[in-house]
C-alpha cells in the first residue's frame, strides 16, 4: 500500500512535484479546484507529464466524473490511469466533457498547443490555479524548481514539561541568497494547523533557532504533540533544510526523569523502508513517532514492523489522518522484540525519515527518555564485486567513524545495521583508535547474516589497553569491510551507536552511514562532497551551542582511508546571533585521530560574553574532510549526542 510517488533518486536528487501537490497551501487549493470542476460536470483530463499518478495518490479525484484521460506522448498510450485507458489529446475534441483539467503547472503552452482541439465552451483549468502564493516562491518562472519547496519536517512538542528546540543557520547565504524567509506551520496530533507564521531571517549566516515554548506563548496554544513545517524561501544552493532538534524537559524535572537528547534533520524525502530502529531493552518503551508527511490519510495496515531479517510484518490496523502524529509503542506490534534486535520499517513512503524515543520505565528513571532516527532503506543497490578489489588504491575504501567518549566516563557501544534490501550479510569489522589514531583494538564480526544483531562495547575490546589517561581518554572507532573471508559489499555501511554515563545511566544514540574519506581518488562519488564534484577534501560544519546552563561538546574525528596530511589544519570560528564572527582557535588533528572538546574549554569567558546567546560555531579546514559529532551537557551528567551537519 506504498503511495505512487516519486520522491528521491540518488541520480537526480529530490522530485518536487509530490511537495507541490502536497504543501499545506497548495494542497487546500487544489482539493478547492476538484470541488468546483466537480460541480461542473464530465472533465477531461490532459495529463502530458504524467503527473496524474502522483496526484491521484494525494488527492481523492473520486468526486469528478471523468470524461477520459489524455496524453501527448505515443509511449503513453494504453496505460490505465484513474481507471481509464489513455487516449491521444488529438481526440480529446470527441468527447463529452464541459471542463478540462491540464494537470501540469506552468501549463500555458500545453493549453495554446490544444485549445483548438477542446470542445466548445468548456472550462479549461490547470495544476497552476492551485499554485502557492509567489511571496512563497524563490523562482517564480519555473514552479517545480526545487528550490520553491525546500522543506522539512521536524518533530515538534511542548506538553508535560518537555519542550522541543529546532536550530540552523542562513547557510543558503553562503551560495549568494538574500531576503531569505521561513514559512512554517504547526500541526497537532491529530493533523490540524494550529498555527501559520513567517518569520525573516537575516542576510549572513544567521542564527536560526525555534523553541517550542516561545510558539506556545506566542499563539497561546494548549499543549501539543506534533510536526512542524519549515519551508525556505528565496534559498540558494540547497534546497536541503537541515537542522539539529534539542528535545529536553524543565528544571523542575532534575531528577531521575529529566531528559536532554538531540536528533538530526528528517531527510525530506518520503522513503518505503527505514532500518536501525533498535529494539527495546527490558526496562525500555521504544515509541516509533509515525508524523504523516501528506495531506492525505495513511490508511489501515499501511504502516508495519518487522524484525530485521524477519519477513513477518506486523501491521498498524488504524488509519492516521493527513499530517497527523501517532506514538506507535513497538511493543504493541512486536512484544517479543528485545535488544540488541533492530526493527525494520515498512513506512510506503508516508512519512519522513521518523524519529523514536526510548523511554526508561524503572525507578529511579522511570520517564527518562531520548530520541534519535532511523535512516532510509534502500531498495536500488546491488552487491559491488569491485569494493573487494579498492584495497590496492583505496586503502580501508568505506569506513563509517564515530566517537569513543572518554572511556572513565562513558560506555560507547556499536551496533551495525542492515541499511539496504541488498544486504543478506554483513562482512564487517571494528577498529578501536587512540586519539592519536594508533589502532588500540579490533574486533572481526564476520560473515554476519541479515538477522543477526551483534552490539560490541569499545571498553570491552580494548580489554585494559589505554587510551589515555582519565578523562582525557577518548578516541573513535571505524566499521569497514571486512571481506578477506569473502563475502558481498555495496558501500552502504550503516551502524547505531549508543553512549552510556557510568555515573548516572543516561543515554543517548545516533546513526549513519559509512563513506570513503580523505583521498583525491573517486569512487561512484566519493570522497562525497557537499557542493560540487568528488572529492570532498575540506569541511564546514555547524555546531550550534546551547543555552546557558548548558555547555557544548564535540567530538571531531580524522579518518582516512589512505594516508593523508598528517595533521588537520582546523579552525573553530565562533559567531554571534547575526553572523558575525567573534573569535578563532587553531587545532591540529592526527590523521585518523580524534578530538573531543568542549565549548567553554576552547573559548574563555570574554568570547562568550561577546558571543552571546543564539552564538554557534563553524568548524572549517581547507586541508581534509573531518566527520564530527556534537551535544550538549550539562552539570547533572545530562548529555545529548548526534552527528553533526555541513554545508
Amino acid at each position: 500500500m506504498a503511495l505512487r510517488i516519486d520522491t528521491f533518486s540518488n541520480q537526480t536528487g529530490g522530485n518536487a512535484l509530490f511537495k507541490a501537490l502536497g504543501h499545506p497551501i497548495g494542497a487546500e487549493r487544489l482539493q478547492a479546484l476538484i470541488r468546483k470542476l466537480a460541480g461542473q460536470g464530465p472533465v477531461a483530463i490532459y495529463d502530458p507529464l504524467g503527473f496524474l499518478s502522483t496526484m491521484a495518490s494525494l488527492h481523492d479525484l473520486s468526486a469528478l466524473k471523468t470524461a477520459g484521460v489524455y496524453v501527448q506522448d505515443l509511449a503513453d498510450l494504453g496505460q490505465t490511469r484513474l481507471g481509464r485507458p489513455t487516449q491521444p489529446v488529438t481526440d480529446i475534441g470527441a468527447s463529452s466533457a464541459r471542463a478540462v483539467l491540464v494537470a501540469a503547472f506552468d501549463a500555458q503552452r500545453f493549453v495554446d498547443h490544444i485549445r483548438h482541439l477542446l470542445p466548445a465552451a468548456v472550462t479549461v483549468a490547470t495544476l497552476d490555479d492551485a499554485r502557492l502564493p509567489d511571496e512563497l516562491l524563490t523562482n517564480r518562472q519555473r514552479y517545480l524548481d526545487p528550490l520553491n519547496f525546500a522543506t522539512n519536517f521536524a518533530f515538534f512538542r511542548d506538553r508535560e514539561r518537555l519542550h522541543t528546540r529546532l536550530v540552523t543557520a542562513n547557510y543558503w547565504s553562503g551560495y549568494g541568497a538574500k531576503d531569505v524567509s521561513l514559512w512554517l506551520a504547526l500541526f497537532d496530533a491529530a493533523g490540524t494547523r494550529i498555527a501559520t507564521w513567517t518569520q525573516a531571517v537575516p542576510d549572513g549566516i544567521a542564527a536560526i533557532a525555534i523553541d517550542s515554548r516561545d510558539i506556545r506563548r506566542r499563539f497561546d496554544l494548549p499543549e501539543f504533540t506534533g510536526q512542524i513545517l519549515v519551508h525556505v524561501v528565496n534559498g540558494r544552493g540547497h534546497d536541503v533544510v537541515k537542522y539539529a532538534l534539542d528535545t529536553y524537559s524543565d528544571p523542575a524535572l532534575a531528577n531521575g526523569a529529566s531528559s536532554l537528547s538531540c536528533t538530526h534533520d528528517a531527510n525530506a524525502w518520503p522513503s518505503n523502508l527505514y532500518a536501525g530502529l533498535p529494539a527495546p531493552r527490558a526496562d525500555e518503551r521504544v515509541v516509533l513517532w509515525v508524523q504523516n508527511s501528506h495531506c492525505c490519510p495513511i490508511p489501515a495496515g499501511a504502516i508495519g514492523l518487522n524484525l530485521m531479517g524477519d519477513d513477518r510484518v506486523s501491521w498498524l490496523e488504524e488509519p492516521v489522518p493527513a499530517f497527523a502524529s501517532r506514538e506507535l509503542d513497538v511493543a504493541a506490534l512486536l512484544p517479543k522484540a528485545r535488544w540488541p534486535q533492530q526493527i525494520e520499517i515498512q513506512a510506503g513512503k508516508h512519512f519522513v525519515r521518523p524519529r523514536y524515543e526510548v523511554i526508561e520505565t524503572k525507578a529511579p528513571h522511570a520517564g527518562r527518555r531520548r530520541i534519535a532516527h532511523p535512516n532510509v532503506e534502500r531498495e536500488d543497490l546491488k552487491p559491488d564485486p569491485h569494493i573487494a578489489e579498492l584495497g590496492n588504491l583505496m586503502g580501508k575504501g568505506y569506513l563509517l567513524p564515530a566517537p569513543v567518549l572518554p572511556v572513565s566516563r562513558w560506555r560507547s557501544t556499536a551496533l551495525p545495521t542492515p541499511m539496504a534490501t541488498c544486504q543478506k550479510e554483513l562482512p564487517i569489522a571494528a577498529i578501536v583508535y587512540d586519539k592519536d589514531g594508533r589502532e588500540q583494538a579490533r574486533h572481526r564480526f564476520g560473515r554476519m547474516k541479515r538477522a543477526d544483531s551483534v552490539a560490541i562495547d569499545a571498553e570491552t575490546l580494548l580489554d585494559g589497553a589505554s587510551l589515555g589517561a582519565p578523562g582525557a581518554d577518548w578516541g573513535h572507532m571505524e566499521l569497514l569491510y571486512d571481506l578477506e573471508g569473502g563475502g558481498e559489499a555495496d558501500g552502504w555501511l550503516h551502524g547505531l551507536f549508543r553512549y552510556e554515563s557510568k555515573a548516572t545511566g543516561h543515554a543517548a544514540e545516533t546513526s549513519f552511514g559509512a563513506h570513503i574519506f580523505n583521498t583525491v581518488l573517486t569512487y561512484r562519488n566519493e570522497p562525497q562532497s557537499y557542493a560540487g564534484r568528488a572529492p570532498g577534501l575540506s569541511t564546514r560544519l555547524y555546531l550550534r551551542l546551547g543555552p546557558p546552563p548548558l555547555d557544548t561538546l564535540c567530538h571531531l574525528i580524522y579518518p582516512a582511508s589512505t594516508p593523508w596530511r598528517a595533521r588537520s589544519a582546523t579552525e573553530f570560528a565562533l559567531h554571534d546571533r547575526a553572523g558575525k564572527e567573534v573569535a578563532r582557535r587553531p587545532v591540529a588533528i592526527p590523521c585518523g585521530g580524534s578530538l573531543f572538546w568542549r565549548y567553554r574549554e576552547q573559548f574563555g569567558q570574554t568570547d562568550r560574553a561577546r558571543a552571546g546567546d543564539g552564538a554557534y560555531v563553524i568548524v572549517r579546514d581547507t586541508t581534509c574532510r573531518l566527520f564530527g559529532y556534537h551535544g550538549l551537557i550539562d552539570d547533572q551528567d545530562r548529555f545529548s549526542l548526534d552527528h553533526m551537519f555541513g554545508f
